[in-house]
């Protein structure tokens, strides 16, 4: 039986590329950064579950004995490209047979935010390092709404972001579900970059207007600094974030995170979480 190693495991697309991994039988190594609740969880799923810091390479080559294939997932921070190339490194020691690379929609060499460009390096790292690798180019989460719910529920869509600047949200749970099925059936995925998108494209201010429909409630668009949505958020000094969201911004007003595909719905041979149903499954937090 191969054993599948899953990266950022208590994450939101970790967690549930678990899952659906042990729902299938297979036998899966989660690997947290902290052994908490979260790690429990993944323990109840049969998971086995590893505590390591990705920046270690010792802890790396640990998790990964024994190991077929695996996610790659880092949180968005610091320390993308040194990880990738740590993991890529105990990756071509432990023989692996196959990588499956989170990235992001808006990847490029001259990417003006440092996280996206981070992710662009990320993905020469894997390539070069001979292991097999597909890499998905994610646009934004639909989970984006949960981050910021209690303004919701206070009837404020609150961006940054141009009211008619368009993307397709994904939900988090079909991200985890093509990552299983290309882990589960990777012979012609490899070597693929795959753009991976929501089934509809929105504008901010439509977005709003759907979750005014579902919730049955008014929620007005409201556009505000970077500045200001980050102290919204309860993180005015995170300097990540505030550079990302700068950057998300330019490249939404360039149209750089519009489109569609049916990638995912093709991989997981169904069709994939739409924007009222993933809010439905949330309203308790939303409304």
């Amino acid at each position: 039986m191969k054993t599948f190693l899953v990266t950022a495991a208590a994450g939101d697309t970790g967690a549930p590329t678990v899952g659906f991994l042990r729902e299938s039988g297979h036998s899966v190594r989660a690997l947290v950064r902290s052994d908490d609740e979260r790690a429990e969880k993944l323990r109840a799923l049969g998971a086995e579950v590893v505590v390591a810091d990705m920046l270690k390479l010792k802890q790396v080559r640990a998790a990964l004995e024994g190991v077929s294939a695996a996610y790659l997932c880092y949180p968005l921070g610091n320390g993308l490209v040194e990880a990738t190339a740590i993991f890529a490194q105990a990756a071509k020691e432990a023989h692996l047979e196959l990588i499956v690379n989170m990235s992001q929609k808006q990847s490029r060499p001259d990417a003006t935010s440092p996280q996206t460009l981070n992710h662009w390096l990320s993905e020469q790292v894997l390539t070069w390092s001979g292991v097999p690798t597909i890499h998905l180019r994610v646009t934004l989460f639909a989970e984006w709404l949960l981050y910021a719910a209690h303004l919701i529920r206070e009837g404020r869509y609150v961006t940054p972001f141009d009211p008619d600047s368009r993307f397709a949200p994904i939900a988090a749970a079909d991200i985890a579900r093509v990552v299983a099925g290309i882990l589960e059936n990777p012979d012609k995925h490899v070597g693929k970059i795959y753009p991976l998108h929501g089934p509809v494209e929105y504008s901010h201010l439509e977005l709003s207007q759907v979750l005014s429909s579902v919730l049955n409630k008014e929620i007005r668009f409201e556009q505000v600094t970077v500045d200001n949505f980050l102290k919204l958020l309860g993180m005015p000094d995170n300097e990540t974030m505030r550079s990302h969201f700068s950057a998300i911004r330019q490249d939404q007003q360039e149209g750089l995170l519009e489109g569609l595909d049916d990638t995912g719905e093709q991989i997981i041979g169904r069709p994939l979480i739409t924007l009222p149903q993933f809010i439905e499954l949330h309203q308790s937090q939303l409304a």
